[in-house]
């Protein structure tokens, strides 16, 4: 099975940076690129988590997390859309 998905993930003609998840909706990484925009966004999440507690008034730190997170998850679903496979529910393996 592993190596199944593996053949699927290199089958990649256009170069996309990410593709379409076996099982569900969704992209998944499948070039240097697309690993490289996950972990940007994970960077600046946990950047965004160490900042907030220092330099927010209290009352606003959840207000403040959550435009952030709204606004870098809206900027990844925008690079994952342009740079990846339409969007589209998946049950399994491609029909061959």
């Amino acid at each position: 099975m592993f190596e199944r998905y593996i053949a699927y993930v290199k089958d990649n003609p256009k170069g996309l940076w990410f593709k379409q998840k076996m099982f569900g909706w969704g992209w998944t990484p499948v070039k240097w690129q697309g690993w490289l925009v996950i972990v940007v966004y994970v960077a600046l999440l946990i950047a965004a988590t160490k900042t907030i507690d220092q330099s927010a008034p209290k009352d606003a730190v959840p207000y403040t997390f959550l435009a952030i997170v709204i606004l870098l998850t809206a900027a990844l679903f925008f690079v994952t859309y342009k740079k990846g496979e339409k969007p589209s529910w998946h049950w399994g393996w491609p029909k061959e």
